[in-house]
């Protein structure tokens, strides 16, 4: 059997990693600077993250959620002191999408509606309904396409509103910084007026922190930016550390309803302990503080250089924008440089390390991108 044929890939097989740095199979090292699609938060193989997962196998690797499982309570527990939201309930899944399904979900089911506002350029899953709120036609097969979402351009504050007052839209959802859009930032004003309608409209307001949360635009959420607390919060990717982990943070608003969600793996004995231990790590190597000062060296020394049309970003989640295509620069700094990076379109190079990248391996990153571009 061979392997259904989606993805186009680089010819680097990639069989070790430690910290901000990866190796393939022929004993190349790269530096890492996209960490996996922002999952890698804590950097490859942390010892305290592969102690509490060996030694949570080793014990107990699964059983379902008709049991108590106080893992997981000491997990809500962690993450609501971390992000500041001990006053909101957590719902454990297993990725970024199942995020977004349950929280439009919760938001259906309490007011009765399901019209959804989504963002130009938004991206938010490719289930049923999250890759309906997703702002790309090519992967909207024509059984996703029921006519659930309208787009408007981020920071239209005026069509939101025109929006709402239709009376069926249920929820908006947007990503606290837009990743695959190409580091679109959403301005606090507007994010402070989407919550004021929000609330005065009973219209359920998501964020979708999946790529821009656990710490990675230098607050734990990057909402948090604007001053702003939404009714429902989804989150994965980083929180994991790469083991599939998704949680949806839940307001007080909503009440729980036995049967209502539901889930086999979600908030399992394993993802709980990698949850756990990349929480500690946060906490104990400050890495919110590295995002921010490490990526305002990123990006300050990122400007200084000729050929960029624009540097977008907050802490460790940078967009790169030049004028021109962006493939054969990717192209060069992974083969010639031995350097991972994302992209965004065709014009954007995203940046999104491990949080735990110094100034010394950041500054041989711009080395390393001078020399390309």
């Amino acid at each position: 059997m061979k392997l259904y044929d989606v993805y186009p890939l680089f010819d680097v097989n990639i069989i070790k990693g430690d910290g901000c740095r990866v190796w393939d199979d022929k004993g190349t090292e790269y530096l890492d600077l996209y960490g996996g699609h922002a999952v890698i938060s804590i950097g490859h193989a942390h010892p305290k993250y592969v102690e509490k997962i060996s030694k949570q196998v080793a014990e107990l690797g699964f059983y379902s959620n008709s049991v108590i499982n106080a893992l997981q309570q000491r997990v809500a527990e962690k993450i609501g002191r971390i992000s500041g939201y001990e006053d909101y309930s957590l719902f454990f899944i297993n990725s970024g999408a199942e995020a977004n399904e349950n929280a439009l979900k919760l938001s259906s089911f309490k007011n009765g509606k399901k019209r959804v506002i989504a963002f130009k350029k938004a991206f938010h899953g490719r289930t049923s309904l999250a890759v309906e709120i997703t702002d790309n036609p090519g992967i909207i097969a024509p059984i996703n396409a029921n006519g659930h979402t309208t787009y408007l351009q981020l920071g239209d504050i005026e069509g939101v509103r025109s929006e709402i007052a239709k009376g069926d839209v249920t929820a908006v959802i947007i990503e606290g910084i837009q990743g695959v859009g190409g580091i679109q930032i959403p301005s606090d004003e507007f994010l402070q007026e989407l919550q004021m309608t929000c609330n005065e409209t009973g219209t359920t307001l998501i964020l979708d922190e999946i790529q821009s949360g656990c710490g990675r635009s230098g607050k734990f959420f990057a909402h948090q930016w604007a001053g702003i607390r939404p009714d429902i919060i989804t989150q994965a990717k980083g929180i994991g550390n790469g083991f599939p982990i998704g949680v949806v943070l839940i307001s007080p608003k909503f009440e729980p309803v036995y049967g209502e969600l539901g889930t086999t793996f979600g908030g399992n004995h394993l993802a709980c302990a990698a949850a756990e231990a990349v929480i500690d790590v946060m906490e104990e190597e400050r890495l919110l503080e590295n995002a921010n000062s490490v990526g305002n060296f990123l990006m300050k020394e990122l400007r200084g250089l000729e050929g960029i049309k624009e540097v977008r970003g907050r802490g460790l989640m940078i967009g790169i924008e030049f004028e021109e295509p962006i493939k054969e620069i990717r192209r060069r700094l992974l083969f010639e440089e031995h350097v991972f990076t994302g992209v965004s379109g065709t014009n954007v190079i995203r940046l999104l390390p491990p949080l735990t990248l110094t100034i010394e391996q950041a500054a041989e990153f711009i080395d390393r991108f001078k020399r390309v571009i």
